[in-house]
């Protein structure tokens, strides 16, 4: 497993977020995380990611617990989050947004930079072969010179991918990856997750598109009211009775 919750709860004030939530992710998979609005998935998220210390429980990466790191520590160590709402650079272009998910991964310190500027120059080379090939992934090669401000909405959270993507992840954590996309746009993004994951980058996504998660998870996990009631393959979440109640609805027996 390269990612495991253990009994994890978080309470503000008398009310409790999550309650007692257990799971684990695999290596080399998709795992999704769905639920109602108000459920714990953001919380969840936030947790894992350094935001947000539980009140109870322990977050393992490859088995070294890492509760209570700092956001920064835990995205160095290779869990990188993408967010709900897109943080890009607006006024900067395609390429140099990439550039920034690069930092991560730079191997000149400043006392480098100071005394060796071949080795600079080295590295900036490096980096921007890197570049170009992350956004050759995503799709967004032909508009690497352009700001990020003039791109669709929909391409922009394919930029924003992309910058998660160059940090070179172990684990993508993706917060709602297709929200307010078109229905074309949404099968891009599913096949790009597939891809990620072909890339052996264990990809974990919170998502409300029920017929993206079912069509690329293998392993779905549902919270409701800050409890997991059901953690299985699709096609056993979404037949299980309590997950059809709480949030599928009688038709989702109907997705493929």
């Amino acid at each position: 497993m390269t990612l495991e919750a253990r009994d994890l709860t978080v309470r503000f004030g008398g009310v409790a977020a999550l309650t007692g939530v257990s799971f684990a992710v695999a290596a080399g998979t998709v795992t999704s995380l769905i639920g109602p609005n108000g459920a714990g998935k953001t919380t969840a998220f936030n947790v894992i990611t350094g935001f947000q210390r539980p009140t109870e429980g322990t977050v393992h990466h490859d088995g070294l617990p890492i509760t209570g790191w700092r956001p920064h520590r835990i995205a160095a160590r290779g869990l990188v989050r993408t967010f709900q709402k897109t943080s890009l650079f607006p006024g900067l272009s395609v390429r140099e947004n990439v550039l920034t998910g690069l930092h991560l991964r730079g191997r000149v310190g400043v006392t480098a930079a100071l005394l060796a500027r071949g080795r600079v120059r080295d590295e900036e080379r490096r980096l921007g072969v890197e570049a170009d090939r992350v956004m050759d992934f995503v799709g967004l090669g032909a508009r690497r010179a352009e700001a990020a401000a003039a791109l669709s909405y929909g391409e922009q959270r394919l930029l924003e991918l992309a910058v998660g993507l160059a940090a070179r992840p172990r684990l993508l954590l993706l917060d709602e990856p297709a929200s307010g996309m078109s229905a074309s746009e949404k099968v891009a993004v599913a096949a790009l997750i597939s891809r990620i994951r072909d890339e052996r980058i264990t990809v974990f996504l919170v998502e409300h598109d029920m017929r993206l998660v079912m069509g690329i998870s293998d392993r779905v996990l549902v919270l409701n009211y800050g409890r997991l009631i059901a953690d299985g393959d699709p096609a056993s979440v979404q037949r299980d009775p309590e997950v059809i109640r709480a949030y599928l609805g009688a038709g989702a027996h109907a997705h493929p």
